[in-house]
């Protein structure tokens, strides 16, 4: 499996701008999609993840909610992470991951991610 992330970059406080995340050779129906960032000196944390086999539920981190949306195109197998209302702390290496899942998964666990993407840097200004 492999991941392409995209869509990093600097913006304004206040400001949106939306990441992708392709998939290729993926060949298991029943996944997770998930988003994680890490910022200097911090330890990587969650962010969002998408499931399959939960028909599309959508989880967030609490610093997250209702400002970060994530979504999935099917036909292009890549995952979205809308990111709005951007505030400096946003500042990180957005990641995303995914793997095979079930009703046991902990979708906000890195470890329960065995197929990563390269970090797309996203940099909020104030």
């Amino acid at each position: 499996v492999q991941l392409q992330a995209s869509g990093g970059g600097l913006v304004q406080a206040g400001g949106s701008l939306r990441l992708s995340c392709a998939a290729s050779g993926r060949t298991f129906s029943d996944y997770v999609m998930g988003w994680f960032r890490q910022a200097p000196g911090n330890e990587r944390e969650f962010v969002a993840a998408i499931s399959s086999w939960s028909g599309g539920r959508t989880y967030y981190a609490d610093s997250v909610k209702g400002r970060f949306t994530i979504s999935e195109d099917n036909a292009k197998n890549t995952v979205y992470l809308q990111m709005n209302s951007l505030k400096p702390e946003d500042t990180a290496v957005y990641s995303c991951a995914t793997n095979r899942a079930n009703f046991n998964t902990n979708v906000a666990a890195a470890r329960e991610y065995d197929y990563w993407g390269q970090g797309t840097l996203v940099t909020v200004s104030s």
